[in-house]
């Protein structure tokens, strides 16, 4: 927002705004997709996993025998064995009555007879049925699918995940600069959703309502265009198009945003500056796709504050936090320039009604990176 840029003549609290948004709003149904393209969706509900292994298996190459055949054996005290071992490599199912598996210098097969040179316990070098995945376990919904929860899916013969994947249209008004456009999309699929990406063919209201004639979506996000010049359209065009539920949120950095809807779709206006839109793409867009997603909640970082943290009651702000030695060190509160947005590790939101965190106050944020 430049110096000149006059803003909303008033605010709506930031819960005020997203729980008129939210009301209402039912999560979005499952689908099934091949496990490749279920990475970073949010798991739905799921029918029990049958049990991985199937059958015992070996877990280790080596002879399979019978650990009762093997007790007392030792170099200095062989053990005959009545029948000849079988041999079996690792992921191999294990032999009738076999409940162990040795290695290959735990038997001497160079002579007439066989014998056993080390005592085995059993299970060793097994892998039981159920061992990797027990009957009726589930893949617990509501969970980022990651690279292990793929790994789980593969051992229990699965093709494809359950998951709820918002579909987010991205409306990109023509921006003076930045490349706020691609940091928001590229959030976006980071965390699941599906993009598709619009663009206005100018910044008139218009133009802006023409590219905002569009169904078959859970959310629509436009970028740019929120302020109260008198080339930033996209608000104008939103209460044309739908119902404006506030434009101008207690929010810092991002007050210039505003949140609406057409029909049933949520729609959010982004400013077009990155830092503001970063800060209102936390503040207002996670939520929501959380919320259409059913994730559970984010998990958080409790750390202590290194020093105070001050912020101005009633306007809630985002506070950029580096993670130290056990301790979080406030590097930005209600301004966020890239070149700190660059080096935090985690964010928090402080409340409208909070004037702050005193040093060595526990806060919880969200982690940037891991």
């Amino acid at each position: 927002m430049t110096s000149n840029q006059r803003l909303p003549t008033s605010l709506t609290p930031l819960d005020a705004a997203l729980g008129a948004v939210l009301k209402d709003l039912a999560p979005v149904g499952p689908i099934e997709l091949p496990l490749a393209d279920a990475l970073a969706c949010i798991s739905a509900e799921m029918s029990p996993l049958i049990a991985s292994p199937s059958r015992d298996i070996a877990i280790a190459d080596g002879w399979a025998l019978r650990s009762s055949d093997l007790v007392g054996a030792s170099s200095y005290s062989p053990v005959p064995l009545m029948n000849s071992p079988a041999w079996v490599e690792a992921g191999q199912v294990m032999p009738e009555n076999c409940d162990c598996v040795v290695a290959d210098d735990s038997v001497d097969a160079s002579g007439p007879l066989v014998q056993a040179l080390a005592e085995a316990i059993p299970g060793q070098g097994v892998r039981r049925a159920g061992g990797d995945i027990a009957a009726g376990s589930i893949i617990e919904a509501g969970r980022c699918v990651g690279p292990l929860d793929l790994l789980v899916a593969r051992a229990a013969g699965l093709a494809t995940l359950s998951v709820r994947r918002p579909l987010l249209r991205i409306v990109n008004v023509p921006a003076v600069s930045g490349d706020t456009v691609g940091l928001i999309s590229e959030s976006a699929r980071a965390i699941g959703a599906k993009v598709i990406l619009d663009h206005a063919a100018s910044r008139d209201a218009p133009a802006v309502a023409r590219a905002l004639d569009i169904d078959g979506c859970d959310l629509i996000v436009v970028i740019g265009g929120t302020g109260v010049g008198r080339s930033d359209a996209s608000v104008r065009a939103l209460a044309q198009r739908g119902t404006l539920v506030a434009h101008g949120i207690a929010l810092q950095p991002g007050r210039t945003a505003a949140m609406g809807r057409i029909g049933k779709i949520p729609v959010i206006a982004l400013p077009g500056a990155p830092d503001q839109a970063l800060a209102a793409w936390w503040a207002l867009v996670l939520p929501l796709l959380d919320h259409l997603s059913g994730r559970k909640p984010r998990p958080t970082l409790s750390l202590p504050l290194s020093r105070k943290v001050a912020s101005e009651v009633g306007i809630a702000e985002i506070a950029l936090l580096q993670r130290g030695a056990r301790l979080w060190t406030p590097l930005a509160v209600g301004d966020l320039p890239l070149e700190i947005v660059a080096r935090a590790d985690a964010w928090r939101l402080i409340p409208g009604g909070s004037e702050g965190f005193a040093a060595g106050s526990p806060v919880d944020a969200y982690m940037l990176r891991q």
